[in-house]
């Protein structure tokens, strides 16, 4: 099983954040194993592994508009699971 249970992934139109401003808010308010940030202000692109997905989403949602959310639980992947 993993430390951190869901992939979270998510959209952020209109990102009032630069990638490399959205990295560090996100890493500064978030105990995380994996994250990948791209894109520019007007479509960011976050995927993140952590305990706490619906809080990521709310957080991302001060930067933009959120869409194409999408979260999975990798312990149930990881069982053959529907994630």
């Amino acid at each position: 099983m993993s430390e951190y249970h869901f992939d979270t992934q998510a959209l952020v139109e209109g990102c009032l954040l630069s990638e490399i401003q959205l990295r560090k808010q996100i890493t500064d308010h978030f105990v995380r194993n994996s994250l990948t940030v791209g894109g520019d202000n007007e479509l960011m692109k976050i995927h993140f592994h952590t305990n706490h997905p619906g809080k990521l989403i709310d957080y991302l949602a001060n930067w933009g508009d959120i869409f194409d959310v999408v979260i999975e639980n990798m312990d149930r992947q990881s069982r053959g699971e529907k994630g």
